[in-house]
Formats: C-alpha cells, sequence, structure tokens
C-alpha cells in the first residue's frame, strides 16, 4: 500500500500531538486529527488544536483545518492539508476505519484507546501498556529513551517535573494560582523581566521569575484552576522557539514515524 493511502488517526491535536501529525502529513500519510470542544493548549502556536478556535492553524508550512462533517474530510486532504474535527470521543474511527491510530492526547493514562481500534495502535508516554493497550508505546519523558519505541510494557512514569531549559525547570512553568477565568495581560513571543505580570485570574497576579520570552500562554478567558499550568517562559529568549516545533515533539514525531514504517516493512 502507497503511504499516501494510508490513513492516520490522532487522538489529541496539542503540542506533542501537532508534532506527530506535522512530521506524519510531511511524509504524505493521511493524517486526520480529533479534539475536544475547548482544547486548553498552552505551546498555542504549535498546536492544530486552535483551528477549532480559528478555523485553521499552520505550524511550521503545515495548515490543519477544522471540519464539521466526515464528507468533508477527503476535499481537505486532496488540499494537503490536516482535516481536525471536534469528536471526544473518537467517533469517527468508526466511518474513517484508520489504518493505524495514534493516542497522543498525553492524558498520562488510557482515556478510552484499545488495540482493536485499528490494525495499529501506538499510544504516546505512561497510562498505556505495549501489547495490551496499544501496539506500541512511545516514550515521552524527556532523557536518554526520548522517543523510544516500547514494543512491551510501559513508559516511564510522570515525574510531575518540568524539564529542564538553560537550567531552568519548575521556575519556568506559570501556574493559576487559584480557580477562575485567566485574563492574560502579555501575548506568546513577548520578552519578560523578572517580576513581570503576565496575566492574572480572578485578579490574582501572575508573575515571572526570571528574564526570558513567553513561549506558551493559553487562550485569554480560559477556565482554569488552582495550580493548572497556564504558560511557559523560555529563559532563552529566542522569539523563533515560540513558533517552532520543539525538540521534544520532534522526538517523539519521529517515534511514532518509526513505529509505523517497521510495522509496514516487516
Amino acid at each position: 500500500m502507497s503511504i499516501e493511502n494510508i490513513i492516520v488517526l490522532i487522538k489529541g491535536g496539542g503540542e506533542m500531538a501537532s508534532g506527530v501529525a506535522h512530521r506524519l502529513s510531511r511524509c504524505h500519510f493521511r493524517v486526520c486529527m480529533t479534539e475536544i470542544s475547548k482544547p486548553q493548549a498552552v505551546r498555542r502556536e504549535v498546536s492544530f488544536c486552535e483551528a477549532v478556535y480559528e478555523g485553521k492553524k499552520t505550524v511550521e508550512g503545515i495548515t490543519a483545518r477544522l471540519v464539521d462533517s466526515y464528507d468533508q474530510i477527503p476535499e481537505i486532504w486532496d488540499s494537503g492539508q490536516i482535516p481536525i474535527i471536534v469528536d471526544p470521543d473518537t467517533n469517527i474511527k468508526e466511518f474513517l476505519k484508520p489504518d493505524i491510530l495514534v493516542d497522543a492526547t498525553v492524558a498520562k493514562k488510557n482515556l478510552g484507546t484499545k488495540i482493536t481500534d485499528a490494525p495499529l495502535v501506538i499510544a504516546l508516554g505512561p497510562g498505556f501498556y505495549a501489547g495490551k493497550d496499544a501496539h506500541l508505546v512511545v516514550e515521552t519523558n524527556r532523557g536518554h529513551n526520548l522517543g523510544k519505541i516500547i514494543e512491551e510494557g510501559e513508559a516511564e512514569k510522570d515525574t510531575g517535573i518540568p524539564g529542564s531549559i538553560a537550567g531552568f525547570s519548575v521556575e519556568r512553568v506559570l501556574r493559576a494560582p487559584g480557580n477562575g477565568i485567566l485574563s492574560n495581560l502579555m501575548e506568546i513571543g513577548a520578552s519578560v523581566e523578572a517580576g513581570d505580570m503576565v496575566a492574572s485570574v480572578n485578579d490574582f497576579p501572575i508573575t515571572t521569575k526570571f528574564e526570558g520570552i513567553i513561549r506558551g500562554l493559553l487562550r485569554d478567558g480560559a477556565e482554569v484552576w488552582k495550580g493548572m499550568k497556564i504558560g511557559d517562559v523560555d529563559p532563552r529568549g529566542i522569539k523563533e522557539y515560540c513558533y517552532t516545533i520543539s525538540d521534544k515533539a520532534s522526538a517523539i514525531g519521529g517515534g511514532v514515524l518509526e513505529g509505523i514504517l517497521s510495522n509496514l516493512n516487516r
């Protein structure tokens, strides 16, 4: 079967899912994505789920376009774009009958994916057992095994500790001080100094701890809860990084591609 005829259904449209979708689309697979009605991606500039709000989203030259019916999908594929549909229960799999299903929600637990959902099922990160919940699992923790294909067993458990960038880890993550509605004062790509107020929740300020650039930020007006990640400050201060796929998402996308090709070429 030609790659152009292989259908890959990706559950999720956030940063990691988009890294996977971007790589597979560049390789000419027929990629389709599903999302919930109100996605909450922090790294919005590199997340195809933004198409749910804007109608379309382009990341590094690849565009995802929102569709509201299954019959629109072939037309989107023919235009060289990725269809994305609001379908929290992934009912579309019964219509598309995908050759490959990728659970890229990175929810850290299995929310309903079954190894019988497609001839090849690949899941990202912890919460899945390769050989039981999915045929393959891809490691998502930063470190020596990032992007590695697991054929039997599980990915590493979530550490709860953000990856270190230029020596900053926990400090670079902005979190909601309480439950409420997020009100943004800055945008992704803005330069910040230590102590700058980026946003607030119910008038409680969210400030930065060091100099850098806002790499990710939830949409203004998002409903948040105490401790929820709402933003990400990059100490490297390189604006381009706000709009390009990260090394982590690229490595995971490469792992998924390896898993697919190794399966097809058996």
